[in-house]
């Protein structure tokens, strides 16, 4: 055992609710004894070849078949088996996390209290095999964001504070504690299972469920996850985890073992229990011989040879369901099945349909706080945006560098202040077209938990970028406005700054549509910028507004191009009474209203346009909220 991990196994995480600690010793009321039994899991499974009729048809794959257990509070439950097994559909099952695609029948309780979802995820902590972190984060912020959001709400901000600094130190996470958990050097892969781990006992849940958590370790970290399993079990906790092949040493650490085959189960008991059965069959372990290896070779469909495993597992899994253990297990789970009434409101598990701990203004202030961090943290990043905005703007002041009231003026200035358009609008867009489906497998993940809303996150996020996504079009407009020669009056030059930031804003909002629509980085960059190709057609440069065809007018209302753009041609051509034509031109607009006509704009549009703009902000807005809230409940299914 290492030096670093000896605290965390002497303090036996007995943490007091008060502002000097957080939890005690856990009372007899607030152990969870989970029992499953008889789950099914069905998924449909579409055949290949179609039917008479041309449609394909579809068939139920039966993943696990009356499977039964019973975690008990001091006990470290480990569930093994083969890949294939039904390891994970299992823990699935047990958490309320399985596919909507997936059919589930049976009963779960704790305590003997029928559970939903909802209770489970407001009294139990998920340890996942994958570990997702903010990169821009240090250890400490992450984890003092949990404990904003995942704490009781009572306990005060000082004692979540203390709470944190002592699971830093037990977790032996101290000289990483300033770290950012992602960029340079980041941290180790066993510092993150680490602060994975942290993450989940900040709150001293009841019972825990762990996915693979020795997974990407070495023997000894490995050693040292599972021997802080087994202390946090010997506090009362109830812990129930996947582990894949562990080591001899593992094995006799664990209380009980589950062991599963084809979706049925092949034993449940200690491990000396284990080593019973298996002699009782005449298949017992060898000696000198990891006895996980030898169970997991022994319920393996091995190939080729499918039919004979399959015979030799059903055997098993029949003679461990008729033998004592297997009748052992059926009489405890009706015992707990069946307790007092009493016992089955035990902390507000039955009815209980609220998963957060935090209240809404509690998970905006810190989702805030972590969004705006996760902002000032990328400095790189904004100056790159900044710096890229600065010398686009410059290239367009030099190049139509001193434009006056000519007929090649009002050409090239009326191109000039599309491109203000286009330009930002494809900048913004690239910017954040890949912000919410890139970060969607942590939201989904923290959502889930139980720490915050969907509408918080997206409100925070959103928010979080306005100062960034304000500055550029003022950066970018007040660099080459008076490069370029428009109209000087200053009035206008706040209007065009004005009508830029709104165009910039409905783009970005355009962007997080987009974002939330689709799964992957990769889809949003594809699809995004497409989309606009129409929507630029609409905006009156190209194409006069009124000869958009009438079934496409409809469209063009969604088109910010078009409203930002009548908007900065009336600002700038609205009171110029003169234009210098080319002596013989005939084609030279005489004044700014005939400028105007010649677009079919009309100076009495302003307002429209700008309130349009507001408008397609706050839809585009809603949209993508939408999105994400359907996404959402869809995984929550």
């Amino acid at each position: 055992m290492s030096r670093e991990t000896q605290p965390l196994l002497e303090s036996s995480y007995k943490i007091r609710k008060d502002e000097e600690n957080y939890g005690s010793g856990r009372s007899e009321s607030e152990k969870i004894t989970y029992v499953w039994s008889d789950l099914n899991v069905f998924v449909s499974v579409k055949d290949k070849k179609e039917s008479l009729f041309g449609k394909s048809t579809e068939t139920r794959k039966h993943i696990l078949q009356n499977v039964s257990g019973i975690a008990r509070p001091g006990e470290l439950l480990a569930i093994l088996g083969a890949s294939g097994a039904g390891k994970t559909t299992l823990l699935n099952a047990l958490t309320f996390r399985s596919s909507s695609k997936m059919i589930i029948s049976g009963f779960r309780s704790a305590n003997g209290v029928p559970m939903a979802r909802s209770a489970l995820t407001s009294q139990s902590v998920y340890v996942q095999q994958e570990d997702l972190f903010f990169p821009n984060l240090t250890v400490r912020e992450h984890l003092i964001f949990h404990a904003l959001v995942r704490m009781d709400r009572e306990i005060p901000y000082k004692a979540r504070i203390k709470r944190v600094e002592q699971v830093i130190k037990e977790l032996s996470l101290t000289k990483c504690a300033d770290t950012h958990i992602g960029l340079g050097a980041g941290l180790s892969g066993g510092e993150k299972k680490r602060l994975a781990f942290a993450s989940e006992v900040l709150t001293d849940p009841s019972l825990m469920f762990c996915d693979e958590p020795t997974s990407g370790l070495d023997s000894f970290m490995a050693s040292n996850v599972v021997q802080v399993l087994k202390d946090l079990a010997k506090t009362g906790k109830t812990i129930i985890c996947t582990i894949h092949q562990p080591s001899s040493d593992l094995y006799s650490m664990f209380d009980k073992v589950l062991l599963m085959a084809e979706g049925r189960v092949a034993f449940m008991g200690t491990p000396i229990e284990a080593n019973q059965f298996f002699q009782s069959l005449n298949a017992p372990c060898p000696h000198n011989y990891n006895p996980a290896d030898y169970y997991i070779q022994l319920l393996a469909v091995t190939p080729e040879e499918e039919e004979s495993c399959r015979q030799a597992i059903t055997m098993i899994c029949d003679a461990f369901e008729g033998s004592e253990f297997g009748q052992k297990m059926v009489q405890e789970s009706q015992q707990i099945v069946n307790v007092d009434e009493d016992y089955r409101f035990w902390a507000g598990l039955e009815g209980a349909e609220n998963p957060y701990k935090a209240s809404w203004f509690a998970q905006f202030r810190a989702v805030s706080w972590r969004c705006w961090l996760n902002v000032v943290k990328e400095p790189i990043y904004i100056r790159v945006r900044l710096l890229q905005t600065i010398l686009s703007a410059f290239i367009i002041g030099f190049l139509f560098f001193g434009q006056t009231a000519t007929e090649a003026g009002v050409m090239n200035i009326n191109g000039a202040m599309f491109i203000f358009i286009t330009s930002l609008t494809f900048q913004n867009i690239y910017a954040v077209v890949s912000v919410f489906c890139a970060e969607y497998p942590i939201f989904l993940r923290e959502h889930l938990n139980g720490m915050y809303r969907t509408d918080v996150y997206f409100i925070c996020k959103t928010l979080s970028e306005v100062p960034i996504f304000t500055l550029i079009p003022v950066f970018y407009v007040s660099v080459c406005y008076y490069m370029i020669g428009l109209n000087p009056e200053v009035s206008r030059f706040l209007i065009a700054i004005s009508v830029v930031a709104l165009v910039s804003n409905v783009s970005i909002s355009f962007g997080y549509l987009v974002s939330c629509l689709t799964d992957s980085v990769s889809m949003a960059l594809s699809i995004g910028p497409p989309i606009n190709i129409p929507l630029l057609l609409f905006g009156g440069f190209f194409l006069n507004v009124k000869s958009i065809p009438v079934y496409f007018e409809w469209l063009s209302f969604f088109s910010w191009f078009r409203f930002g753009y009548e908007s900065l041609m009336i600002n700038q051509w609205d009171g110029i009474e003169h234009i210098n034509c080319t002596q013989g031109a005939v084609s030279c607009p005489q004044s700014g209203e005939i400028v105007l006509k010649i677009y079919n704009f009309s100076k009495d549009n302003l307002v429209t346009d700008i309130v349009m703009l507001f408008a397609l902000t706050i839809i585009f807005k809603l949209l993508a909220y939408s999105a994400l809230l359907f996404k959402t409940l869809r995984r929550a299914q």
